[in-house]
Formats: C-alpha cells, structure tokens, sequence
C-alpha cells in the first residue's frame, strides 16, 4: 500500500489549516485550550504579517504548521497535500524557517561556503564527486552580493564570527537557496539591533517579492507590522481578531495597531 500523502487539486491557497484544535496539558491544573476549531489559509505569493500578545497562539500556529508539534485533530493542507504523514525531510523540502535566534538556522563552526554547500545540496544524493566546485562557489559568492553585507568576501569564515544581522541575512538565504513552498519568519528580527533589523526586513521583502515566495511572518515590532506584508493579522486567545489584506493592509498604520491591542485589553478587563 502507498504511504505518499493524499493530494488534493491545486488551489489559490498555499497552506490552509482545517478545524485545528490543540490543548496543552489536558487533565491539569495547568490545561490549556489554546486552539478551538481554528482555521487559516494562505494564498500563493502571498506576505502575511501575524501580530499578538503573549500567549496568543502566533508560535504554536508556526509550529503546527512546520509539523513541529501536532494539532490534537483538524488538518494541515500545504500545496494541496495533507502534511501529517510528511517525513521531517519533506517538512524541510516544504518550508524554510528563520528563527528568531541568529544562531538557529546556520551551522556556527563551519564556514560560510560550508553552510551554502549543506543548503544548496539539501534533499540530493551524494557521490564521491568533488564536494564544491569552482561554479558552485562563484554562484555562491553571486547570491552573498545581493545580501550587500560584504560576506561574498568571507566564503572561509566561521560563520560564529559573523555579526547577528550577518547570520541572519546568510540564514534567509539559506531557507531560500532551494525551492520551497512557504518561508516562515518566526521573530526574526527581535533579537537584532534596529540597523541590523531594518537590514533584515529589507532584504526579507527583497527575497519574497524576487523569488515570488510565500511568506508568513510573527513579529512583535508593530512598525514592521504595518509596513511590510500584504496580509495582517492579529491573534488572541487562540483566534484571530483582526484581519485585513490588500488596501485595507495598506492603510493600517501603527497607531491602529496600539488602539487594537488596547481594545483587547479593555475587553480582558484590563486597565490601558
């Protein structure tokens, strides 16, 4: 019998997430029923910017949708096929994940040619062939030019002594080197400094817009909220309390962000 995920006809929708129900620590005093018959889609090509308090549900949806923890039922639709059978290596076929840490999503001891390497060979067979090539390492030193940061010139450095925003730029190239169907951003700019950070976020729509990606990214930093994405949302407990896209998206500014989460508040019973 063939164990390949069932497919199921192409849509406008990338990824598309079906009556999701999840509850942490069931039959504690510390249960939690994070997620009650929840529901997202997202439309290829497109850049959703996901905003939210703590607590709200932003990293558990990433994660679910990554396969990195399983909803207690409900479906995961990623490019019309259902994802709770796919292996962790087609997860990682599917979806590139930057991570909020710099450290994260590259390998520290090895150089930066060696980390493009492993990433541009993710998913192939290995021979006895010569590892790098002379082609390979001039495409590689082409794509670390279009981060302009200088690193097309640090192919042999370790990549532990580059900067944060370096080893975060070298990690979106990295999720984005092969072809995937969905980048997941995941606070990716919060542990920057705000020159590094704006770096980041440039090269970010650069890289979404270029490579015609789909893009779903949490930030707390509500200016970036506002100014990137073509989609946004806002979550609480769970669900999703604001949601506006195209036009709409583009007239949300920063103050309607703030007087949205005080809202929140006030309906929690909290003082603003």
């Amino acid at each position: 019998m063939s164990t390949q995920p069932k497919s199921e006809p192409l849509s406008d929708n990338l990824a598309e997430m079906r009556h999701i129900f999840k509850t942490f620590n069931p039959g504690t005093v510390s249960e939690i029923s994070l997620f009650q018959d929840f529901g997202l889609s997202l439309r290829r090509g497109s850049f959703t910017v996901v905003v939210g308090s703590n607590g709200s549900g932003k990293t558990t949806l990433l994660n679910i949708l990554c396969g990195s923890i399983a909803p207690d039922s409900g479906e995961v639709i990623i490019d019309g096929r259902e994802s709770s059978r796919f292996s962790e290596c087609h997860h990682a076929k599917l979806i590139g994940r930057v991570f909020q840490n710099p450290a994260a999503g590259t390998c520290p001891k090895l150089t930066v040619l060696e980390n493009l390497a492993l990433a541009d060979n993710k998913g192939k067979c290995f021979g006895l062939s010569r590892g790098i090539s002379k082609k390979q390492i001039d495409f590689y030193r082409s794509q670390l030019e279009l981060l302009k940061l200088g690193l097309e010139n640090k192919l042999n450095l370790p990549v532990a002594n580059l900067s944060g925003g370096q080893r975060q730029a070298l990690a979106l190239l990295i999720c984005s080197m092969t072809p995937i169907s969905l980048l997941i951003l995941d606070e990716h700019t919060a542990a920057l400094d705000p020159k590094s950070s704006e770096t980041i976020m440039e090269l970010t729509d650069r890289f979404v817009r270029e490579k015609h990606l789909t893009a779903l990214m949490v930030t707390h930093n509500l200016k970036y909220a506002a100014n990137f994405g073509d989609r946004l949302l806002m979550m609480h407990r769970g669900n999703i309390v604001f949601d506006v896209c195209g036009n709409k998206k583009a007239s949300v500014g920063i103050r309607d962000l703030t007087e949205k989460f005080d809202e929140i508040s006030i309906e929690d019973g909290n003082s603003v």
